[in-house]
């Protein structure tokens, strides 16, 4: 019988913000009708450290477990480091619905096009998500004849009000650019207020679909869904039994991530120990582009026995990069999971040699799309999500870390898209 134990951990360290996991959750899982019918669930732990509770994530009862304490060829340790091998389950059966490519119009000629994107905190350069935005607008330049005379790209400050991210939205209307992309929740107020002073002009804005105007497309993505497969490879690949999350910022959105990765991880390893920590709190929006942050609270995770953490946290995410690396050593294997973009491939050597996977969130393909089908005059097309259904999400097997979990990473992909397994999107 597979172990379920409730175990996880939350730190405090200064200058780092902590996430409290409600109790009271925790206690209404122990009262479910579920739990009561496995008493020794009862008796399992709660880790508290220093104070913060991380309440289990639960998988949904739709996904059946085929099996128990299954070994998915997690890399060896050697020397004196710890070795703690989880429990762990066997994926589900194989078979379910595959992807397909989300629907798009033929290649249509953009060269009448001015195209502007407003970019979020760190704009081009940040190796994640506004450069993944960045390559959707320079593919349709190579593809859809998009002149790149007629493209302006502007990036936000840190922390700026929102009449400034208003400003920027305004200067690109002035400009006679139509449509306009903004890059990131953080413009929905703004693409609220000048999409609806300009009816005109289309808009998309992405990982946002409050703004309910016909001039304004949203780009939105099942973060949750990508997420859980790189925790799960991070239940499969890990040694200790010990994991780690890295959040920008405690916001719902960058919550979809944490959401998805600890219930894939629990999926594999019901017992695993996951660390979660944010670098900055709600509001502060620094944490996105805070390398030397990131450094800080990768390594306090590494520190307490967590030899894989995955990051959604922007640019912050080369910080954490360099605390994995710094303690990766033969003998103690440590590795990290990008987001966004494929990051083995951004992140220069041999820095990209401790990514493992990555999140890939196709800012790229939905950018792309976009264009083409406000070029086509259709966005109709477009996906209401871009999520596992439609490839929107998905995970890299760039340099050849996960090769030999692929088929159970694609058994659990499987599951999802066929509705067997139901992702939360909350922690």
């Amino acid at each position: 019988m597979c172990r379920h134990a409730l175990e996880s951990t939350i730190r405090s360290r200064p200058g780092v913000h902590r996430v409290n996991h409600s109790l009271p959750r925790l206690r209404s899982l122990r009262r479910g009708g579920a739990r009561s019918a496995r008493p020794e669930q009862e008796r399992s732990s709660v880790r508290i450290k220093r104070g913060f509770v991380l309440a289990a994530a639960v998988l949904t009862s739709a996904l059946v477990v085929a099996g128990c304490a299954r070994d998915t060829g997690s890399p060896q340790q050697g020397g004196d480091a710890a070795s703690t091998e989880c429990t762990r389950n066997a994926p589900p059966a194989a078979g379910g619905v595959a992807a397909t490519p989300a629907p798009v119009a033929p290649n249509a000629d953009a060269s009448a096009l001015k195209v502007g994107l407003a970019y979020d905190i760190g704009g081009r350069g940040d190796l994640s998500f506004n450069d993944s935005a960045a390559a959707g607008l320079e593919k349709s330049i190579s593809d859809l004849g998009l002149q790149q005379a007629n493209t302006r790209e502007l990036a936000a400050a840190e922390n700026e009000s929102e009449d400034a991210a208003a400003t920027r939205l305004r200067q690109l209307v002035a400009d006679g650019f139509n449509p306009i992309i903004a890059v990131g929740f953080k413009y929905a107020t703004a693409t609220q207020t000048v999409a609806a002073e300009n009816p005109t002009v289309q808009f998309a804005i992405v990982d946002d679909d409050t703004v309910d105007l016909p001039n304004v497309t949203p780009l939105v993505f099942a973060e949750e869904q990508g997420s859980f497969l790189v925790g799960a490879a991070a239940a499969m690949k890990t040694q200790s039994c010990h994991i780690g999350f890295v959040g920008g910022v405690e916001t719902p959105l960058i919550q979809k991530f944490e959401a998805g990765y600890v219930a894939g991880a629990r999926a594999v390893a019901p017992d695993i120990q996951v660390d979660v920590d944010y670098i900055s709190p709600a509001g502060d929006f620094t944490g996105f582009n805070d390398a030397a942050r990131g450094t800080e609270v990768a390594r306090g995770q590494l520190d307490s026995g967590a030899d894989i953490v995955y990051h959604a946290a922007g640019a912050s995410g080369q910080g954490v990069f360099e605390a994995v690396n710094g303690a990766n050593t033969p003998e103690a294997p440590k590795f990290a999971i990008g987001v966004d973009s494929d990051q083995y491939n951004t992140v220069a050597p041999p820095v990209n040699e401790v990514i493992m996977t990555s999140m890939v969130k196709s800012v790229d393909v939905a950018v792309f799309n976009y264009i083409n089908a406000v070029a086509a005059g259709d966005t109709g097309v477009l996906p209401e999500a871009f999520d596992l259904s439609v490839d929107g999400v998905s995970y890299s097997t760039s340099g050849g870390m996960v090769d030999d979990i692929v088929g159970d990473l694609e058994a659990y992909k499987a599951a999802i898209i066929s509705g067997e397994i139901q992702v939360s999107s909350t922690p």
